[in-house]
């Protein structure tokens, strides 16, 4: 008979969520508040290819997608107290 962790594998993927959750949610208010995009490194006047309403929805759009990972987070650890540690097979 062999173990086999369950629980550890749905720990694990719950923190990678929220790794990368964290890390998307602050990229997002870094751009709301002081980022700009690199088309304004390169054109003549700045806001001048991308607006800033433009800009604002898709740091919106990060925002979402690292809360909605950290909120994914939480849900598989919750799921992971009622999975069973190990599973024992041939």
């Amino acid at each position: 008979m062999e173990k086999v962790k369950i629980r550890g594998l749905v720990t694990s993927s719950g923190w990678l969520f929220l790794l990368w959750g964290v890390l998307v949610t602050l990229k997002g208010l870094w751009d709301v508040s002081l980022g700009e995009p690199e088309a304004n490194l390169y054109s003549p006047q700045k806001w001048e290819f991308i607006s800033r309403q433009q800009w604002f929805t898709w740091s919106g759009f990060e925002i979402a997608y690292g809360l909605a990972c950290i909120g994914l987070a939480l849900v598989l650890w919750n799921y992971a107290k009622r999975v069973p540690e190990y599973k024992e097979r041939q």
